[in-house]
């Protein structure tokens, strides 16, 4: 009898996720959502995308610009920051990233797709309502980042290929007596710029011990505009890429391996040739040392290329 309860309750949690977020797994997802095309100045439409952000019920938590064509912005919301707080390492997915970017004269607005982070963060709850606000607030168009559409198993166990990491396979940067030593270690390095990194945003997780921090890369292959000028080469951009996470939960500082990470939003990127992985292929170690400076406030070696 109590085996056939928990058939039961197994049967009734699956009708419940089906009926919430059943979208979320029906298909399959590519990591970015055109929002629109504008033929405008480039900090128009940036204002004009905070705007409709913000009345849309986000919060913007960071800007920064890439390059001269490019302009991030970070948001967030409750929804966001309940889904990141019951999900392990969910920090890692607490924010929505927009890019502003200018190709050949037309103001390209694109954000990274819910669905596909949730999934590949191994995220829980219901993603759908952070879904439609931000098709409500930016418009979709399509999606795009890849060759086809990954589906929900997929982007769950997602690795690049045989050999390569996996979300769970994060790189442990630091460790300290407590949550609050963690952070203040982190800030000291952003604050000090160690191996030229910038803080861009920090969203505070409520009700847990674990705080996500957006950082800038600007020295050696770890550079975000080095990787924006290797491989975001197509039609449209993927600079909503940027920026990379260090994630303080309780007294570990851990960030996504740059193999992992890069891969996620360039799935279909080949392996050899010019925009290739091997095009970059320094720049997921740089990264890692980069953040790993930070989050010891240290130098980094001089001989790691980040100088």
């Amino acid at each position: 009898m109590k085996q056939l309860h928990k058939l039961w309750a197994s049967a009734l949690f699956g009708l419940i996720l089906s009926s919430t977020s059943a979208a979320a797994w029906a298909s399959n997802h590519m990591p970015f959502i055109l929002g629109s095309v504008e033929s405008a100045d480039l900090q128009s439409v940036v204002a004009k995308t905070q705007n409709a952000l913000q009345n849309n019920g986000f919060e913007v938590v960071g800007s920064y610009a890439p390059n001269a064509d490019t302009q991030v912005l970070v948001v967030t919301n409750n929804a966001l920051k309940a889904l990141a707080a019951a999900s392990e390492k969910g920090g890692f997915g607490a924010m929505e990233r927009v890019s502003i970017v200018n190709r050949n004269g037309q103001v390209q607005v694109s954000y990274t797709n819910p669905v596909y982070m949730w999934n590949a963060y191994r995220m829980k709850g219901d993603i759908m309502p952070v879904q439609k606000a931000m098709q409500a607030a930016l418009g979709a168009t399509k999606e795009f980042g890849a060759e086809k559409g990954l589906s929900a198993d997929e982007l769950r166990e997602y690795h690049y290929k045989m050999m390569m990491p996996y979300f769970d396979d994060e790189d442990e940067l630091a460790e300290y007596g407590s949550y609050d030593e963690a952070v203040k270690k982190v800030e000291a390095g952003l604050a000090s710029g160690k191996a030229g990194a910038k803080k861009v945003y920090r969203i505070d997780i409520p009700g847990t011990k674990m705080s996500v921090f957006g950082v800038a890369l600007t020295n050696g292959e770890a550079a975000d505009q080095f990787i924006q000028s290797k491989i975001d080469v197509n039609v449209e951009s993927h600079a909503a890429h940027f920026p990379y996470e260090l994630l303080v939960v309780d007294d570990e500082v851990v960030a996504l391996n740059g193999k992992f990470r890069i891969a996620l939003n360039w799935p279909s990127l080949s392996m050899m040739g010019d925009g290739s992985f091997m095009s970059i292929s320094n720049a997921p170690d740089d990264i890692i040392k980069a953040l790993k400076a930070v989050a010891k406030n240290q130098a980094v070696e001089k001989e790691s290329g980040l100088y």
